[in-house]
């Protein structure tokens, strides 16, 4: 049976575990606890062990969960902060082989990028335990694949491999010194190449310090490997993982030929220089040996029995016929398959042995060596007997001696015949090396062989079962490895089988092959990367339903919207899920030009609003009545939504005069004449005249005096101290009196009638006075008379002189209450009015 590393991995997949996986070894970043487990199979205290193993398993995941989590977010900081330090690096390591070169680093590709997987943090993992190997642990590198591995690993493989080799192989396993595999490219080292020590890559430094600038785990000092191929040069590099590139050194070179003159080449590309010799060969080129006959030939065998088409470059061959010439004795044929040159002597004449090999004898080929007669002697297969038969032809038979022997474990014995092996029937009880199942093998002496069983537990990568026989311990791990791929799969990074769940995808520079989630054709130029494509970013430009705009805003066809959930009064609240849902689009905010209902003003509006709008300013149309304007908030007319009514009195100007406002409602046109009466005193101011308004405004002045007129003696009294007697006037009287007057001297003596406006003063010395004194009399006694008549016409005579004079100081204060009844009302409700007047204004601003 191969050994477990030279088994062929099994498939993918998670088969049921059977019953005797339940002690499968807890492991947990790369701690295996399946030892104590079972080297410790009692009772209570292998059950608290494990619990405080479990807790103390669960606190070291927590952590280790904790710190991925934190150094996640700074890995690609820290690597950006390292390019310059890492450079810096590179160059010094390089700089030995790019000055030979001139600068050119292609030889380099391969190592720079080994030396490059040392600075990142994560890109190096021992393939042993899966762990990533750090700058600080010391490492072991493989010199076929240049593969780094934690040198305790390295030493428990080498270790395990051995005892597996040779648990399989020898009978007595241990005993014989097996080599040990490399865990990635299977190339196998002695024993003796075991690693104890920690050294640097080129070997000549020991447990070398861990400078932070030179390449980890580095000397510092300069490779001197010898090359290969071999060309007696070794490496300029400075101590370095990986291989060592092609050699940088300048040499003369010459063709295979030789007839061409040497050239300076590079000693890594040391090659035949192929060149045509157009000088003397035509159509040579450069060879240091002539290539094989391409051509087919009809060639014979060896021994010319046969021909055949066969390669022209390889004549010699032989066929599978017996030679059959006649041996030099004459009595036997040659029995060798074709063959050239002369046939072999007869065997059977040279000196032979009876069958026993006592007796030797010389005789003819043609007849047989007589049997001796002695005793055979010959040792039988036991290894203990000689055969007891005579001399005879052939093999001996078997031992069939009686003898008395023990069985193998050593608990019973019997007799029986020596070539037979004594094996009794009791089963061995004791566990295998596994330390999971008996050996329950036949009469056992002890030395249990190595479990034959399959092991079939589950790997630390959970894809593959174990293919090795059933060991004890924890199991390899596996050793498939599976190729981590960018979302594109251009990039590949190969990592071994379990790794891939916890490495991140390789970066990759190819742009991303996404189809785009949303409904724009292609999505935003930007590189490969692992999970989902960022949001889109272009701008939607999808036409909006109602108008001929499209859609401004970014792509909202897949955005991250909080979920409602639904709790109940006694649920804890949970954390705020988000779903991606497309977002309708927004409404059109294209500004357009619109008038409002009046047209009073454009204002640009969103295309969503568009259509006329109040500006909130008075309509300002022409209401029906032609005089005054709709004073509605500005509006919309239609069938159903017209301008107010007029309900304002008729405000056109009056004819000159008019006093009356118009009593129609605000109408179109000419006002109707005015047919109220006016109130007015005659000119003398005694009579109360009743006259119409239309009759009074449109006459002329001469037709106003006599309308009013009463059409009474003007009641005035002349200077002369008599009544005018002239009709109701206006202005002034005319002081033309022509009534007659007597006149007396002051002593009464004489007497005389006179015209008043010719009287003479009397030439007695008491004539004028005398006049004055009568004239004063009289004009007295006529102010008294036209006061009384003034009385008896606003009294209506002199009966109701009291009845008149009581109503009189009644519509006095009538008035007089009705005056402050309608000043404590009107004064308040104008107020009212007023406020609600401002306060209308002031809300329609």
């Amino acid at each position: 049976m191969e050994p477990a590393w030279r088994q062929p991995g099994r498939g993918r997949g998670r088969s049921q575990e059977g019953a005797g996986e339940r002690s499968r070894p807890l492991s947990t970043g790369g701690v295996i606890f399946n030892e104590f487990l079972v080297s410790n199979p009692t009772g209570v205290s292998v059950q608290s062990k494990f619990e405080e193993i479990r807790k103390s398993n669960q606190a070291a995941a927590q952590r280790l969960v904790e710190s991925r989590a934190s150094s996640s977010s700074s890995e690609e900081e820290e690597d950006d902060d390292d390019d310059g330090e890492r450079g810096k690096i590179l160059a010094s390591t390089f700089t030995c082989y790019t000055n030979q070169t001139g600068g050119d680093a292609t030889g380099l590709v391969r190592t720079g990028q080994y030396v490059s997987d040392l600075f990142q943090s994560g890109a190096l993992t021992c393939l042993i335990c899966i762990a990533s190997v750090k700058r600080m642990q010391p490492v072991w590198s493989c010199s076929s694949c240049f593969s780094l591995f934690h040198l305790p690993c390295i030493q428990k493989w080498a270790r395990d491999s051995a005892f597996l080799v040779s648990s399989v192989t020898d009978e007595d396993f241990g005993q014989k010194q097996h080599p040990w595999p490399c865990p990635k490219c299977r190339a196998e080292y002695p024993p003796s190449a075991t690693p104890n020590r920690y050294m640097c890559y080129c070997g000549k430094l020991q447990d070398p310090p861990a400078d932070p600038w030179l390449v980890p785990h580095s000397c510092g000092s300069v490779c001197q490997k010898e090359l290969k191929p071999t060309c007696g040069h070794t490496c300029l590099l400075l101590c370095h993982p990986g291989p060592c590139p092609p050699c940088p050194k300048m040499v003369s070179v010459s063709c295979m030929c030789g007839k061409a003159k040497p050239l300076p080449r590079r000693c890594s590309n040391k090659v035949s220089m192929n060149m045509d010799l157009l000088a003397t060969l035509t159509d040579a080129v450069c060879l240091s040996e002539c290539p094989p006959c391409p051509r087919v030939s009809v060639q014979r065998c060896v021994c010319g029995r046969e021909e055949v088409e066969r390669p022209c470059a390889e004549p010699r061959w032989t066929c599978q016929q017996v030679c059959g010439s006649a041996l030099t004795c004459g009595n036997h044929t040659c029995e060798v398959i074709c063959h050239d040159g002369e046939c072999p002597p007869c065997p059977r004449s040279v000196s032979r042995s009876c069958p026993c090999g006592k007796t030797k004898s010389s005789l003819p080929c043609t007849e047989e060596v007589l049997l001796c007669g002695d005793t055979c002697d010959r040792r039988l297969s036991c290894g203990k007997h000689t055969c007891s038969m005579r001399c005879h032809r052939g093999s001996c038979e078997t031992c069939r001696q009686e003898v008395e022997k023990e069985c193998r474990c050593g608990k019973y014995r019997k007799l029986m015949s020596c070539h037979k092996e004594y094996l009794c029937d009791s089963k061995c009880p004791k566990t295998r090396s596994c330390q999971r199942h008996q050996c329950r093998r036949k009469c056992c002496p002890g030395n249990c062989p190595p479990c034959d069983q399959s092991c079939g537990r589950t790997l630390g990568c959970r894809n593959h079962k174990c293919p090795s026989v059933c060991h004890q311990g924890s199991c390899y791990p596996c050793p498939e490895s599976v190729d981590v791929r960018c979302s594109c799969s251009s990039t590949v990074l190969s990592v071994p089988c379990g790794r891939e769940r916890s490495t991140k995808p390789p970066r990759c520079k190819e742009p991303c092959r996404c189809p785009p989630s949303c409904h724009h054709p292609t999505r935003e130029p930007h590189r490969c990367h692992p999970g989902p494509c960022p949001p889109c970013r272009q701008p939607c430009l999808l036409p909006l339903p109602g108008c001929s705009h499209t859609c401004p805003q970014l792509c909202h066809d897949l955005v991250l919207v909080r979920s409602q959930q639904v709790t109940g009064p006694w649920e804890q609240p949970s954390e705020p899920a988000f779903v991606k849902k497309a977002l309708p689009c927004p409404p059109c905010e294209v500004p357009i030009a619109t008038a409002c209902f009046g047209e009073h003003e454009v204002s640009p509006l969103p295309c969503h609003r568009q259509g006329q709008f109040s500006c909130k300013r008075p309509c300002g149309r022409p209401l029906t009545c032609g005089n005054h304007t709709c004073s509605r908030e500005c509006h919309l007319v239609t069938n159903g939504n017209q301008c107010e009514v007029c309900e304002e009195g008729c405000s056109k100007p009056r004819p000159p005069g008019c006093p009356h406002p118009c009593p129609l409602p605000c109408h179109r046109g000419n006002c109707p004449p005015c047919s109220q009466m006016i109130r007015q005193r005659c000119h003398c101011k005694i009579s109360i005249l009743y006259v119409e308004c239309m009759k009074l405004t449109s006459a002329d002045e001469q037709t106003k005096v006599a309308l009013s007129s009463c059409s009474n003696q003007c009641p005035k009294e002349l200077k002369c101290g008599h009544r005018c007697k002239q009709m109701c006037h206006p202005g002034e009287c005319e002081e033309k009196c022509q009534q007659k007057v007597k006149l007396r001297c002051l002593c009464k003596r004489i007497k005389k009638v006179h015209t008043h406006t010719h009287t003479h003063t009397h030439t007695h010395t008491h004539t004028v006075p005398h006049e004055l004194l009568t004239k004063s009399n009289t004009s007295i006694h006529v102010q008294q008379e036209l006061e009384a008549f003034e009385k008896r016409q606003q009294r209506g005579g002199r009966r109701n002189k009291r009845r008149g004079r009581k109503e009189e100081v009644d519509d006095e204060r009538g008035r007089g209450r009705w005056m402050k009844c309608a000043a404590l009302v009107l004064v308040p409700l104008g107020g009212a009015l007023l406020s609600a007047a401002a306060y209308y204004i002031l809300s329609t601003l």
